[in-house]
């Protein structure tokens, strides 16, 4: 059996979410996990649903010191009967820069900044401001507009240094949007913005 394969079936088995596997220099095998995410359930003709900014946010329990440690039990017995072929096995809860694997993490993080990275270029765009061969986006999340699939909206805003004044004739950038599905992209990431108010989870 894949090792990936072995490796969800005994996260899953355990009532968790399996993230990302790596594998690092030295034999390390790093494996995320999460608690599993519902999606709220919203009643026809909920005001919540003509206005989803004030939808309620949903409380996500952590992952604890106490969940790694019987995921890294189990694994570790899952992948001796399997003869895996690891040095080290470090299980984790998610960082700041959490992998988005699929439509229900994308859902999960709507509204939030994350970084895309396409596998091919998308070709120049946007009166030539974007270049023909950039893969890598940063911007926040929403559902496309129409149809199908994603897209990350962003601003090219110029740096400033602080205390920099602006002018009151300045007129910012329009905002710029990538339409994208997940068969187009090579990953997509939070984007890790460090804030001790903590992300919020719609």
């Amino acid at each position: 059996m894949a090792l990936q394969q072995v490796i969800e079936q005994t996260v899953s088995g355990l009532g968790f979410d399996l993230v990302e596997v790596e594998r690092s220099t030295g034999g390390l095998l790093r494996v995320t996990i999460d608690h599993p995410w519902q999606e709220p359930q919203i009643a026809d003709g909920d005001a919540a649903a003509l206005n989803p900014s004030e939808e309620a946010v949903q409380v996500q329990r952590p992952i604890t010191v106490e969940d790694c440690e019987v995921v890294t039990r189990q694994l570790q017995f899952a992948l001796e009967v399997d003869g895996a072929d690891y040095a080290r096995l470090e299980v984790s809860s998610p960082g700041i820069d959490r992998l988005l694997r699929d439509e229900k993490d994308l859902r999960r993080f709507t509204g939030q900044v994350v970084d895309v990275v396409l596998k091919m270029p998308i070709g120049s765009a946007a009166q030539g401001q974007v270049s023909a061969n950039r893969k890598r986006f940063r911007g926040e999340l929403f559902p496309a507009e129409q149809g199908d699939g994603w897209q990350v909206v962003w601003v090219d805003e110029p740096e400033r240094k602080p205390g920099q004044k602006v002018s009151k004739k300045y007129v910012p950038p329009p905002a710029q949007a990538l339409g994208f599905t997940l068969d187009e992209v090579k990953e997509v990431r939070l984007a890790p913005i460090v804030s001790f108010k903590g992300r919020s989870v719609k």
